[in-house]
């Protein structure tokens, strides 16, 4: 976002007596009159009303007007202005409409930037920017990713109480835009912030995890989750149970579960039919790290699929990407070259090393055989 920078060659005071001036003119309920008690009660009158020109006004207008009053605030001592800043930000949180969301976006913006990098408030006011970003579903517009947000408080880092209350509020603003994969790394965060002393208070976070991760159709590695301290802590309970299962389990497995809890599944929220599309994909992303080709028949069979839908469900895996592979229509065979582990663990790891080795050795050979194949050449050369 850029923004023009908003100079006004009058005194704080005078700044003031206009804007009281001008919501007056709209039907505000305010005086004229400058207040005997300074600029700051000058301001908070004139925050308790600036909503006024939200009604009938031209946006242009109401986008110089509020900026106005941001370049008053910020001349302000920040300990001074910390309840006039919070007021001004609640009064962006409830413009109306996309127009006037967007205007408030713009505006609590420049309050963000102009701000101290090392002043406390910033913090309130970037949380009161998410709110107004959910309502106009911009939430990109201030939230590139979680490395970005930490540099933007680099200078003045807020409690960790603060930083899990407003990934919360990411976490939930991501979801509703249709931004799973960052709402699932912002959630991630979130449940790092908490230690093995203070994990069990992070059980509705866990949960929530746990359940967006399974809901969301572009997620499939969730191996991860069960390192996190606040989900270990859940050992024992269903939902642990049934990350379990989508961690490392196969499809019956998940019907087997289904079956013997499919209230607790339905009072989670999660769709039955979408966790079966999930497990099939998984199952067969499991069976494609031990076999490089498969017959329809197999998939048939541990996928517990109609004949007709086999061809239909591999086409689907290979939109995923998840598994690169060759479909073989005649010979009703699927040909697999390479495919993403569900878990990648201690054997993964010494899967890859023994990988990475044999290929070392095997270009020290090519090497050597280079070198044996050069030396003949210049012998021969020299022969000449």
């Amino acid at each position: 976002m850029l923004f023009v920078p908003v100079f006004i060659e009058l005194s704080l005071e005078d700044q003031a007596q206009e804007l009281r001036g001008y919501f007056k003119k709209l039907g505000a309920e305010i005086s004229v009159e400058k207040s005997p008690k300074g600029i700051e009660d000058d301001l908070h009158k004139i925050i308790g009303v600036c909503d006024a020109c939200f009604k009938e006004v031209p946006e242009a207008e109401i986008e110089s007007i509020l900026n106005g009053i941001v370049s008053m605030l910020v001349l302000i001592p920040v300990e001074r202005a910390e309840n006039l800043i919070l007021a001004f930000c609640e009064k962006l949180t409830k413009a109306p409409g996309y127009k006037l969301g967007m205007v408030s976006l713009r505006v609590g913006w420049l309050m963000f930037q102009s701000l101290d990098e090392h002043s406390p408030m910033r913090y309130h006011v970037y949380y009161h920017l998410v709110q107004v970003a959910k309502q106009v579903d911009q939430v990109r517009a201030v939230f590139k990713d979680v490395d970005h947000l930490k540099q933007q408080f680099a200078a003045c880092p807020p409690s960790n109480e603060q930083m899990q209350k407003l990934l919360r509020l990411l976490h939930e603003v991501l979801l509703g835009c249709k931004q799973s994969e960052l709402a699932s790394k912002v959630m991630v965060e979130l449940l790092g912030t908490y230690t093995a002393e203070n994990a069990s208070q992070a059980r509705e976070d866990a949960q929530r995890c746990i359940l967006a991760a399974l809901a969301d159709p572009n997620t499939f590695l969730l191996d991860p989750l069960l390192a996190l301290k606040p989900v270990r802590f859940l050992e024992g309970e269903l939902i642990h149970d049934l990350l379990s299962v989508f961690v490392a389990e196969k499809l019956p497995s998940y019907i087997h579960f289904y079956q013997n809890h499919k209230e607790f599944v339905h009072t989670l929220g999660l769709n039955h039919e979408q966790n079966l599309k999930k497990m099939r994909l998984l199952t067969f992303m499991q069976l494609a790290e031990g076999n490089s080709e498969m017959t329809f028949d197999t998939i048939q069979q541990e996928l517990q699929l109609k004949e007709t839908e086999v061809e239909a469900f591999i086409i689907d895996v290979l939109k995923t990407k998840l598994v690169r592979a060759r479909m073989d229509q005649a010979a009703r065979k699927v040909y697999i070259s390479s495919t993403m582990h569900r878990t990648f663990g201690r054997a993964q790891w010494q899967q890859l090393r023994d990988l990475l080795h044999s290929w070392k050795s095997n270009l020290q050979i090519t090497q050597e055989g280079m070198k044996t194949v050069a030396a003949a050449q210049m012998d021969l050369l020299a022969q000449q």
